[in-house]
């Protein structure tokens, strides 16, 4: 996820062109009548006029301004619209109206003084609940507590969120941000480590990275934490962070998009944007890659453990790609009890999982020795792909043989990686389409 670089409009430049007419008044000096009258006749047109395209059930004549240099006259609106954020309209002639939310019309100025402009319409006094709404819309779940225009461009209004705890986005929306647009959100963490001219401000960094405290105790770990620090975000909104604990141990922590946290080791997670740094985990990944060279041989699997990844896998299971000095690697499923299995890359496959750090290495010469177990000796196999897998507990893998001749697809018994039988490609047409690789079709 990349956080956004915009040429910005700063809406608050609108005060600059505020009515004199109004610049006393303020939003407890009530409406008058006549106001919200030519206000409901004249606004809602130029509601439409300017993209906002919601139900206006409220709206008031501000005033107007007279450009004697520009030869133009300005007149300025504010409308309730029925779903959503409110609105001030600038209305000047020969041009297309423009809408401004309410926060961006309500910003103090420059100078600190109130806006002339602020809303004084009692449907558009509660601006954060709006902004809220649309961050619910972007996928943001926690209570918001404070919002702020960031400002806007020709077809995007950006705002910022602060929620309960200090977590803070920025929202993404439509210009004008009607409620019946999309919304994405980006979190804070995102802009506080990028070249962007986009910021938070409504809380500091500190305040952001707080929340990690609370993700280690949901961890399970007992990291009494020394310091912090984001490390990436991804686009399903998991989070991690990195912390170094006073005892010298490090982890990656990962908060997902409900927010609960979960903690993996930095010698296990050279996978997660590069790795650890605030602690020296090469010394702990040597240790883990020991580790595993004992499990692998204890499961059968000769391994000088060189490089390995941590996978998802069930609590008391450690599942783990390893890179082997000696020989092709696999995937290695250990229990807490230290018993194990290595599956080849091509076994793997049929067992639910894929190699990644093994580059090139098919596992070819496993599924070689399954044809010769099935009376299929003649085939070197080349290449190969996993077909599918059936409700009755098979897994087919489609094989291609260095000498051109048709492959075979292998029928597996999934549960066990056991090969059943070896049908040739010109009799597998029934098989999830058939033979695919090169020299079988």
């Amino acid at each position: 996820m990349k956080p956004l670089r915009l040429g910005l409009i700063a809406a608050v430049a609108i005060g600059m062109l505020a009515p004199v007419a109004v610049s006393s008044q303020s939003k407890d000096a009530g409406v008058s009548e006549k106001d919200r009258q030519r206000g409901m006749a004249e606004a809602p047109a130029i509601a439409q006029a300017a993209g906002v395209t919601c139900q206006v059930s409220d709206a008031r004549f501000i005033g107007e301004v007279a450009d004697k240099k520009a030869k133009t006259k300005s007149s300025y609106y504010e409308v309730d619209c029925s779903e959503g954020l409110g609105f001030v309209l600038q209305n000047t002639a020969g041009a297309k109206p423009s809408a401004f939310t309410c926060i961006e019309a309500s910003a103090p100025g420059a100078d600190g003084k109130p806006s002339a402009l602020a809303c004084a319409l009692p449907g558009n006094q509660n601006s954060t609940a709006d902004v809220a709404a649309l961050a619910k819309k972007a996928g943001v779940a926690c209570p918001v507590e404070k919002v702020r225009a960031v400002g806007q461009t020709t077809d995007k209004s950006l705002f910022e969120v602060l929620c309960a705890g200090g977590t803070g986005y920025i929202v993404t929306a439509s210009n004008p941000p009607i409620a019946s647009a999309t919304a994405e959100a980006a979190s804070c963490l995102l802009y506080d480590e990028a070249n962007t001219n986009i910021s938070c401000t409504l809380a500091d960094k500190a305040a952001r990275l707080a929340v990690v405290d609370t993700l280690v105790q949901q961890s399970g770990t007992s990291c009494q934490v020394k310091d912090r620090k984001f490390v990436l975000m991804t686009k399903q909104n998991d989070t991690y962070f990195e912390v170094a604990c006073q005892d010298g141990k490090g982890y990656m922590i990962k908060a997902d998009a409900a927010g609960k946290g979960s903690a993996v080791d930095c010698a296990k997670a050279q996978h997660i944007g590069g790795g650890c740094t605030l602690t020296d985990a090469r010394a702990a990944a040597t240790e883990q890659a020991g580790l595993y060279t004992r499990l692998a041989k204890s499961a059968g699997h000769n391994c000088e453990v060189t490089q390995y990844g941590a996978l998802p896998a069930a609590a008391g299971k450690d599942v783990v790609e390893l890179v082997c000095a000696n020989g092709p690697g696999g995937i290695g499923v250990f229990e807490a009890n230290g018993s194990g299995k290595v599956y080849n890359c091509a076994h793997a496959l049929v067992a639910g999982y894929r190699c990644s750090l093994n580059k090139g290495d098919t596992g070819a010469s496993a599924l070689t020795a399954d044809l010769k177990k099935l009376g299929k000796g003649s085939c070197t196999v080349k290449d190969s792909r996993l077909v599918g897998k059936t409700a009755n507990g098979s897994a087919y893998v489609e094989v291609n043989c260095s000498d051109g001749l048709a492959g075979y697809m292998i029928e597996y018994t999934a549960a066990t990686v056991t090969p059943k039988e070896a049908i040739g490609c010109a009799f597998a047409k029934g098989i999830a389409g058939g033979c695919k690789l090169p020299g079988n079709t």
